[in-house]
């Protein structure tokens, strides 16, 4: 396996989740992420891309949320996870991510080429 696989393979197992609030997307804007996790997402027209940056949301916004949610960037999983990124419902997990995750997680994308989703 690709190395990088296997640091967001390891890196999303320990992001804790929790439960939204329906229908909110709040955290939902333009992210970017690494060309890895790009590839497992569906592709989307220039088009498509151009609507949602123009209104300031990720191309996998749909009218009932994320549309990629089981493989939504890690970015996307760390919001709500850590007090840095709050969640603005004030919606968290019962234990926060790890701080040394977190940190593997903003190192991973300081140091992988990032493309906007």
């Amino acid at each position: 396996m690709h190395k990088n696989q296997e640091i967001i393979l390891h890196l999303r197992a320990n992001i804790p989740s929790f439960e939204c609030v329906k229908g909110c997307h709040d955290c939902c804007g333009p992210v970017t992420t690494s060309s890895e996790e790009m590839s497992r997402l569906p592709r989307k027209t220039a088009a498509e891309h151009e609507a949602a940056l123009n209104e300031f949301n990720c191309v996998h916004l749909g009218p009932n949320g994320c549309t990629v949610y089981d493989e939504r960037p890690l970015i996307c999983r760390l919001f709500g996870t850590t007090p840095r990124m709050p969640c603005p419902n004030d919606r968290r997990p019962k234990q926060p991510v790890a701080a040394n995750i977190e940190r593997a997680v903003h190192q991973f994308i300081a140091n992988t080429r990032q493309v906007l989703v």
